[in-house]
């Protein structure tokens, strides 16, 4: 796990799905903020146009500020916009469920 405010992300190729879709795993630890933001980006865009399913896990992330909800809201739409494929959050802490239903973005981030 990060410590200390530091931020990981983890890309991890998946065998296939009961639909045939390929899957990647990408697992998100520490803190998302400003600082960090374009890091979860830089790794998550490039896999977009790849299609197949990316599951992004959230489960060990310990803080998520404005910014990093908007890296994440922008990977969605750019997923959902080039309807390559599918983008899903998983294992979201209450800290961030509450912050998306603050913010009504709640249907958004279901899968």
């Amino acid at each position: 796990m990060a410590s200390n405010g530091s931020f990981q992300c983890e890309v991890e190729k998946s065998t296939d799905d009961a639909q045939g879709n390929k899957v990647t795993n990408v697992t998100c630890r520490g803190r998302l903020v400003y600082d960090n933001a374009a890091q979860v980006k830089e790794v998550i865009k490039p896999l977009i146009p790849l299609g197949g399913r990316i599951i992004v896990d959230l489960g060990d992330l310990s803080f998520m500020d404005s910014t990093g909800l908007g890296t994440l809201v922008g990977l969605k739409a750019t997923a959902l916009n080039q309807g390559l494929c599918k983008l899903e959050y998983v294992n979201m802490t209450p800290r961030i469920l509450e912050l998306l239903r603050l913010t009504s973005l709640t249907k958004l981030f279901a899968s």
